[in-house]
């Protein structure tokens, strides 16, 4: 395995991510198109850039004590460096001493003579001291020690707390796992079945998932994104969790439904293939170039959709809808296992200002469902302040009542009927769903 190689891709996915505020994935997908890595060195590579993303926090407990506090910090480029080697040495099973040399070569490459030494010395002493985790009696809380311990900002562990009790630690380390991967076939064009025997026999396993109608579970994601393309439409790359939601919207043929927030549209696509063109769909997304991708998928896919390019908590919306989807804006923190940068971008304050603008698209767009209709509010989010607290304003304030959650969701239903879904549990993304139908 030339895993120099793969390390030195890991360098440059983790440089793009912290210098650049590129996505882990983005970043990962433009430095392997530069290289000529065979598939186990790419897998090498994404274990190294994802795994050290994510536990940067905890690499840097570990670093500390042989880098000490210096005047100037460490030049970048050689600060990634120590911990992506620190990360190989206690998550992996590389051999060590193979380990030091590789990343004291890098080292050499991205600083100089200097540099180098002092990477090869702290390595050394990690490996001689062999320090233990952190310990609970370091910390002043049990949430610091965790969010130290499995490498997550101390108020995000807090706020997960909040929601899930003594279930944490198992979504931290949930969290830190690779992520399920999941496509979504396209109804009208074909089954979940054939969707499974494609992956099949290309080498992939591929099963149906237990809680969405139209997902496949699959073994290898590269494989599902180099391929969707040529799939023209047939299905997409889309998570499990996020495929739920269209089972609860439960569009039917013949009915008017609108789409809030749509984004990219993977959730239009759902309901745009179970009404088989017979109804109407109309998708708002503010942004326009996601409205554009979104007519192009549709296009590809043969589905029927019209899209306006706006702000849904404007009066943009014309007439009554038997069902409205609002996908909303949120702080993204039931995805911080997906997406490796994302724990470190997040803010204690998101989940608060975006609440703001989930209570603008709920007043907005309610009454445009008829007395009857169903609003679903979905959000990849498990912060208190973006779910039950925005629900239960809603039904507080608005003639809306709960309504029927499918049945194979629930053993992840509230006490109050929403469904809510802890991130990192089976691979799983964290998301909240209500259905709310407004009374007659």
């Amino acid at each position: 395995m030339n895993a120099t190689s793969a390390r030195e891709v890991a360098l440059q996915v983790l440089r793009d991510v912290f210098e650049g505020e590129r996505a882990a994935q983005e970043a990962l997908d433009y430095r392997l198109r530069k290289t000529s890595l065979d598939q186990r060195d790419r897998a090498f590579a994404t274990m190294l850039a994802f795994g050290a993303t994510k536990m940067r926090r905890t690499l840097d407990w570990y670093v500390k004590p042989y880098v000490g506090d210096r005047a100037k910090p460490l030049p970048q480029a050689i600060a990634e460096i120590v911990r992506l080697a620190v990360y190989e040495l206690r998550f992996t099973s590389s051999q060590r001493h193979a380990v030091v040399s590789q990343w004291v070569n890098l080292a050499k490459r991205y600083g100089h003579r200097g540099t180098a030494g002092l990477v090869n010395a702290v390595l050394r002493g990690f490996l001689r001291n062999d320090p233990r985790p952190p310990q609970r009696a370091n910390f002043a809380s049990e949430d610091d020690y965790l969010g130290a311990a499995f490498s997550y900002p101390t108020w995000l562990v807090r706020r997960l707390r909040e929601m899930f009790g003594e279930s944490v630690q198992s979504i931290l380390e949930g969290c830190n796992a690779p992520a399920t991967s999941a496509v979504v076939a396209n109804r009208a064009r074909t089954t979940r079945e054939e969707v499974a025997a494609w992956f099949s026999r290309h080498g992939a396993d591929a099963q149906a998932s237990e809680l969405a109608e139209d997902a496949v579970i699959i073994s290898d994601a590269a494989l599902a994104r180099e391929s969707e393309r040529e799939c023209a439409g047939a299905w997409w790359v889309q998570s499990e969790t996020s495929a739920i939601v269209a089972d609860v919207l439960n569009a039917q043929p013949g009915e008017s439904v609108a789409d809030a927030c749509s984004g990219r549209g993977s959730k239009a696509l759902q309901s745009a293939a179970r009404m088989r063109g017979d109804g109407t769909l109309v998708c708002i997304e503010r942004d326009a170039r996601k409205a554009s991708a979104l007519e192009r998928r549709a296009q590809q896919a043969g589905l029927a959709l019209a899209v306006v390019v706006g702000d849904a908590t404007a009066p943009i919306l014309q007439g009554r809808f038997d069902r409205i989807l609002i996908d909303a804006p949120c702080s993204g923190i039931g995805v911080i296992g997906r997406h490796p940068e994302a724990r470190w971008r997040k803010r204690p304050e998101d989940g608060e200002r975006l609440a703001l603008t989930q209570r603008a698209l709920l007043e907005a767009l309610a009454p445009h469902v008829y007395e009857g209709g169903a609003i679903v509010y979905a959000v990849c989010s498990v912060d208190k302040r973006e779910t039950i607290d925005v629900v239960e304003w809603f039904v507080r304030t608005h003639n809306v009542q709960r309504g029927l959650i499918p049945a194979r969701l629930a053993e992840f239903q509230t006490a109050a009927g929403d469904v809510l879904l802890p991130p990192g549990l089976r691979g799983r993304d964290g998301f909240f769903i209500a259905r709310l139908e407004r009374r007659v």
